[in-house]
């Protein structure tokens, strides 16, 4: 789900001031800038559903709606869109907030769809734990074997 205002309901994923060395020529933000912040964002949810390590393996989508200046603040949203076996895609709304004469507005800049794939520790998929099954997947979060009691 994509939003057209930052929800209220929910802090962003990532948040990170755009800078000067993030420039092109022209004085905007490199779109692999903001593929690489979104990136992040999406893996941290895809991370805390999958319960463990996960792993980018397809930018689904990624559309760059507005640009970004220098001195923007910059907010990456995230919802989870689907869960598979091994697999979340995460969908990233990205907002600049902007201060015009003393008053802040956000825009929304950009829209991302990743998947990520859940992993073990020797990077073989591994399962998505089901709702009911996260609580022993957050005790066991990279795949290691428990150690008997």
């Amino acid at each position: 789900m994509y939003w057209e205002d930052p929800p209220e309901d929910r802090e962003a994923a990532v948040r990170t001031l755009a800078m000067p060395k993030d420039t092109n020529g022209l004085g905007d933000i490199f779109g692999g800038w903001i593929m690489s912040h979104a990136d992040v964002a999406g893996a941290i949810l895809a991370y805390r559903r999958a319960a463990g390590r996960v792993v980018t393996v397809a930018v689904n989508d990624v559309k760059f709606l507005r640009p970004v200046f220098v001195g923007d603040v910059v907010s990456f949203y995230c919802d989870v869109k689907k869960v598979g076996n091994t697999s979340v895609t995460v969908e990233i709304t990205v907002f600049s907030e902007r201060n015009d004469g003393g008053v802040a507005r956000h825009v929304r800049v950009a829209t991302a769809s990743i998947t990520y794939v859940h992993i073990d520790l020797d990077g073989r998929p591994r399962p998505v734990p089901s709702g009911k099954d996260q609580s022993q997947a957050a005790r066991d979060p990279d795949g290691r074997p428990q150690s008997p009691k």
